[in-house]
């Protein structure tokens, strides 16, 4: 099983460190400890699972139709 950094996560999400930082305290994305020096972790698939959901609610968002009158 692969793990990324913080900052190559970051890089992958196209948002800062503290962004995931933030995230984590919100409960959005939990990263992974290491467990010597607790630095954060996340796995390839939990970031490919999230890049899928955001996809996915950017999707929905998109095909929603207003009528304007």
């Amino acid at each position: 099983m692969k793990y990324l950094t913080i900052r190559q996560a970051a890089k992958l999400l196209h948002v800062t460190p503290l962004t995931l930082r933030n995230w984590d305290k919100n409960g959005r994305l939990k990263p992974y400890r290491h467990p010597l020096n607790k630095y954060r972790l996340y796995r390839t698939d939990q970031i490919e699972l999230f890049l899928r959901r955001l996809e996915m609610s950017r999707t929905r968002e998109a095909s929603r139709k207003i009528d304007v009158f």
